[in-house]
């Protein structure tokens, strides 16, 4: 669930954004240009909690759909205001604050040489970058112009921080980790070498989790393995099975599309699910392989594409589309991932 500080549901734009608002004699003409944005968390409808009172990788694009394995039901606790009692968004800088809709913002301003008044709504709250000339009113005329938009973004920011949160694994026996778009709950076995991956019926009586139909993960440390010693020996077995599984699609999708690949490496960029070269190498993020094939099959299938379209034109778009003619959903669903660690 989300909660509305207007009348109406949130934008369907990026989580962290600035907007623009020229300073001319009229206040309320504004241009928003939304930025990318790291891994957002989900959007879901909301019952209205406050309509307006007086006064938030495309393949290519920053790794930010909703996977099942990864919702959270608890809503993030949002801090009152001591005198209002309204939900309060808090830049740690603030110097001024403000009532938009049915909230009250305290926001950071920085005064800078420039024409007009920006605004930033990123993880920490709101940031208003404004002229030396203007006044204290004219930012806050600027500001309930875009009231709307603010509380959105700052609504989506505080969401996504919360999924983040909660998304977070505890390294320890008996923790869950998504793999191929289902639970995996790890199990430190020093029996094996390495890591084993086997469901929980196919284990041997003595090694079964009673009650855990999920697969299961037997890692070869002891029972006082630290938590980065689990985190370690996961996320390298994560690691080779993603390889592993990219090695294997890329080849059926690179036929389909008449292409050559010359080289298939790992990705661990902040800033993309994958990447495509000239010269025929592409890069694949290794955390893909937390989320279902259908995914992985469409970031592959899009970096593949690049080969031929080295652009995100309509006929880009056409060469995904004649082998994945269905990747609309795959592609909704990679823009809201929260990625787990």
């Amino acid at each position: 669930m989300q909660l509305g500080l207007w009348g109406d549901d949130l934008c369907d734009e990026p989580a962290s954004a600035v907007s623009a608002v020229s300073y001319r004699s009229d206040p309320l003409t504004a241009a928003v240009s939304p930025l990318a944005a790291p891994p957002q968390s989900t959007s879901s409808s909301a019952p209205d909690l406050a309509s307006r009172g007086p006064g938030v990788p495309i393949a290519d694009d920053e790794p930010v759909s909703t996977s099942p394995l990864l919702r959270t039901s608890a809503q993030p606790q949002y801090e009152c205001h001591p005198v209002s009692g309204l939900p309060w968004f808090r830049h740690p800088q603030a110097e001024r604050e403000i009532r938009l809709g049915k909230a009250v913002v305290s926001y950071e301003i920085k005064r800078a040489r420039r024409s007009s008044i920006g605004m930033i709504v990123g993880v920490e709250g709101l940031s208003v970058r404004a002229p030396r000339w203007v006044s204290s009113n004219d930012i806050e005329t600027a500001l309930r112009a875009k009231e709307r938009w603010i509380c959105n973004k700052l609504v989506e920011q505080r969401e996504r921080a919360h999924k983040q949160l909660s998304a977070r694994i505890d390294w320890r026996e008996g923790a869950t980790v998504p793999f191929m778009g289902e639970s995996v709950v790890l199990v430190l076995d020093p029996r094996v070498s390495g890591a084993v991956l086997q469901r929980a019926d196919q284990a041997p009586q003595d090694a079964a989790l009673p009650g855990v139909a999920q697969r299961t993960l037997h890692l070869g440390l002891p029972q006082s393995a630290s938590a980065e010693q689990i985190r370690d020996a996961v996320q390298a077995w994560l690691q080779r099975e993603a390889l592993d599984i990219f090695m294997a699609r890329v080849p059926l999708y690179a036929e389909q599309l008449g292409v050559n690949v010359t080289k298939v490496r790992l990705s661990s960029a902040k800033t993309r699910w994958g990447s495509a070269s000239a010269d025929g190498s592409i890069r694949l993020h290794w955390r893909l392989v937390h989320f279902s094939l259908s995914i992985i099959d469409y970031v592959v299938a899009h970096e593949l594409a690049h080969l031929r379209e080295m652009n995100h034109s309509p006929r880009f778009w056409d060469v995904v589309r004649s082998v994945l003619p269905e990747f609309d959903g795959p592609r909704d669903q990679l823009r809201h991932v929260v990625i787990p660690d």
